[in-house]
């Protein structure tokens, strides 16, 4: 008689994936405090497992600077360390166990065999058959490659003695209702199991009664059919629930792994993108790390391509980490230039910053001013040192310039001269004769430009109330006679919005320190923003415009 058990191999799904390294350490120590710490191997290596996965990919993250993590996993090394000297002793103790068992057994049906072989009264030889079947019983686990002819020969033993030695017919049937009982409980126990929500846990029950079955001897004929019927039955519904409940699991591990596919596709893309930027990086880090989370909320793939497609997403996640590793060493180093050409900057302003040169050196300050917005970016912890210490240089010459102006340098008379003419400009009546606004026009314009600096805190001021006034007496001047096209127009209004922008940002950092500097950089970083967002509009229209050509 026997009975068919499937057993598919099973795939274990992790519960610690989202916990830290700290908190799988404690997991493993708590495991290793329990009582029943050798029975729980496989959770001894899935907490193993997760720990070595999860330092892997901190590792890979941090890049270089993986010091940290040398403590953390020298103590694990220690803990898991000793859990395996302590399961290979308790293997092997429990390896030489098997084997006594195995030879008490064979002892046993040696005395089986003489009771069968004896052929002695029946009075005497039961009462010693019920004593082996007892001891028989009472002998533990042996080693799995010997179960099945143990017990074998135990069996076949059992059947020669109730077949061959003529035993008293209460007896043995007392002996076939003892049985009985017993494998009517061990059905009841298995039709239960059936009912149980935990079809994982009933089949690993299940396998227990088969072998407990195996324990005891027949029963009678006409119920041998019958009790072994039942039991096949309760086994069989135990069977078809286990089989559909892993080929459910399959179906969730096939979805599993086309969402696992899915988002390799978009790591792989995110570590192939074109990023010129600090702030590009770090968006695709976000991303990467988004994507990272979701990929922990699914399950496993089927076990054919659980490892396989972890590998794929892993290899992705580090080529991206890899490359922004790389840009940011290269970025250090070009911070690092950045910093020496600032530096060499500050070295020429301070050299120019005493000289009594008011026009030549404001216009050789003017030029190291757009060198250095030329002049990409350095270590934030530098940066602002260094532009206090050539701000300080070009303040200390242009205070020193506005103290010594001269009659024909005078920044305050030449801006009282240009607040004299604009007064002039609105004063002005246009005539009907186009020409003599012309000429008017000219003759204002020439006579502002003439006029030398005026104080820089004044300068964009004064520059802008001059186009108004000019754009509101002599508006059709502003164009060429010769009818231009929209997109002309457009370009024109282009050039003359960068030209304005370059002013502002040249001017933004030459106000003289005072109580309201910090005003008027505000006030004119918000002129640059609008400026540039006017830029963008022009540059769609242009965009259009060519389009429509």
């Amino acid at each position: 008689m026997s009975e068919e058990i499937k057993n598919p191999e099973v795939q274990e799904e992790s519960s610690f994936v989202d916990k830290t390294l700290s908190e799988l350490s404690d997991v493993f120590k708590s495991l290793m405090d329990s009582a029943d710490r050798m029975s729980r191997s496989k959770e001894a290596e899935s907490i193993k497992s997760a720990f070595y996965k999860l330092l892997g990919k901190l590792k890979s993250e941090a890049g270089e600077a993986t010091d940290a993590f040398v403590e953390v996993e020298e103590n694990f090394k220690s803990i898991y360390a000793d859990y395996k000297r302590e399961r290979a002793e308790y293997n092997k103790e429990q390896d030489a166990l098997k084997e006594e068992n195995l030879e008490k057994k064979k002892a046993i049906i040696e005395e089986l065999k003489q009771l069968v072989d004896a052929q002695e009264d029946v009075s005497a030889s039961f009462p010693a058959f019920r004593e082996i079947q007892d001891k028989w019983r009472s002998v533990g686990p042996v080693p799995a490659t010997a179960f099945r002819d143990i017990n074998s020969t135990y069996q076949f033993n059992v059947e020669r003695f109730y077949d061959k030695v003529k035993i008293n017919r209460e007896l043995r049937d007392l002996d076939f209702q003892k049985n009985l009982e017993v494998k009517e409980k061990f059905c009841e126990a298995a039709e239960k199991l059936a009912e149980n929500e935990n079809i994982v846990t009933a089949f690993n029950e299940l396998q227990k009664l088969h072998e407990q079955w195996k324990e005891f001897g027949p029963v009678a004929k006409e119920f041998r059919e019958s009790i072994w019927s039942r039991f096949q039955a309760a086994t069989a519904v135990i069977n078809k629930r286990y089989q559909a409940h892993f080929e459910e699991l399959k179906g969730k591990q096939k979805e599993n792994l086309v969402a696992k596919e899915a988002l390799c596709v978009k790591v792989e893309e995110i570590a192939a993108r074109e990023v010129k930027s600090s702030d590009e990086w770090n968006a695709c880090a976000k991303e990467i790390e988004a994507i990272q989370a979701e990929w922990r909320k699914i399950g496993f793939a089927t076990k054919k391509d659980n490892q396989k497609i972890y590998d794929r997403f892993r290899a992705a996640c580090d080529a991206f980490y890899a490359r922004k590793r790389d840009y940011y060493s290269q970025y250090r180093g070009e911070m690092e230039a950045n910093v020496d050409k600032k530096l060499g900057i500050i070295k020429m302003a301070e050299e120019l910053k005493s000289s009594t040169e008011w026009k030549k050196t404001t216009e050789k300050f003017i030029e190291l001013q757009k060198q250095w917005k030329e002049i990409g970016a350095v270590p934030r912890k530098k940066s602002e040192q260094l532009w206090k210490q050539f701000r300080a240089a070009c303040d200390e010459f242009f205070a020193e310039r506005d103290k010594n102006s001269t009659p024909e340098n005078n920044f305050f008379a030449n801006l009282k001269a240009k607040k004299k003419i604009i007064e002039d400009i609105k004063a002005y009546v246009p005539v009907e004769d186009a020409e003599a606004n012309q000429a008017a026009a000219k003759k204002f314009a020439d006579e502002f430009q003439a006029i030398g600096f005026v104080p820089f805190k004044d300068k964009e001021n004064i520059q802008t109330a001059y186009r108004e006034a000019m754009q509101e007496k002599f508006p059709k001047l502003q164009k060429p006679r010769a009818e231009r096209s929209a997109k002309d127009g457009l370009i024109q209004q282009y050039k003359t919005l960068q030209q304005e922008i370059e002013t502002f940002e040249n001017n933004i950092g030459f106000f003289s320190a005072s109580k309201n500097s910090e005003a008027l950089i505000k006030q004119m970083e918000s002129k640059i923003a609008k400026a540039k967002e006017e830029l963008h509009k022009l540059e769609e229209k242009i965009r259009k415009e060519e389009e429509g050509e």
